[in-house]
């Protein structure tokens, strides 16, 4: 089985998997919980690690005890934080490096939709990347690279930390444990995931039709 294959089964049946966790490693959940969303958003090389699905999960199995719903809070706002302050530093010390090697797992198309986002909303990016699927990843990765001051990508970063985590972890506390959502939890994880990746197929579209656009404007 492809990593892929491995990535999705876990994710499609991310509440049973994260039941084990909980049952095989106890309190020590919340490390391997902060350590996954840290990787996520602080390694460029790890887009594909689950992010909104997971905190939407745990929300939701919080609201039967099995997890502190409050505890959870604080450990995933600052593993985001955190992450994204660690994904910075590589892009500023390192990021043109990297990007030079031509990775295969870091896409040019990553790097351009980012890019996008940057030129339309400014440093608002690091606050509306987090809602964004793989621009989460790259987007403090390229504020890093593009030398944004740190005080400044900090402030950003803690607001879209904090916004994200209580966003997706509150909505899987107060929605999961609905029966129908409960009865259907492997569907309303596939919307969510559809759902976080929405602003990325509109942001594709719209490149593709300027990029058209130039080349009809050309001939």
């Amino acid at each position: 089985m492809s990593l892929v294959d491995s990535l999705l089964k876990f994710t499609l049946h991310i509440d049973q998997n994260i039941i084990w966790l909980i049952n095989k490693f106890g309190t020590y959940s919340y490390l391997i919980l902060f350590i996954i969303i840290f990787l996520e958003t602080g390694l460029v090389f790890t887009p594909f690690l689950p992010g909104d699905s997971l905190v939407f999960a745990v929300g939701a199995i919080s609201a039967v005890g099995a997890l502190n719903v409050f505890v959870l809070f604080i450990i995933l706002c600052l593993a985001a934080i955190l992450g994204d302050s660690a994904n910075y530093a590589i892009g500023h010390f390192i990021g043109r490096k990297i990007i030079a090697k031509n990775f295969k797992i870091i896409k040019k198309e990553y790097i351009e939709k980012t890019q996008k986002f940057y030129d339309k909303y400014g440093v608002k990016t690091i606050v509306l990347a987090r809602f964004v699927p793989i621009v989460r990843t790259f987007a403090p990765f390229l504020a890093g690279i593009g030398a944004m001051q740190y005080g400044r990508f900090l402030i950003y970063n803690v607001i879209g930390g904090i916004a994200w985590v209580a966003f997706f972890l509150f909505a899987g506390y107060f929605f999961g444990n609905i029966s129908f959502v409960k009865s259907h939890f492997t569907y309303a994880i596939i919307i969510i995931i559809i759902l976080s990746f929405i602003p990325l197929l509109i942001e594709i579209i719209k490149h593709r039709r300027e990029k058209k656009k130039l080349e009809r404007e050309k001939k």
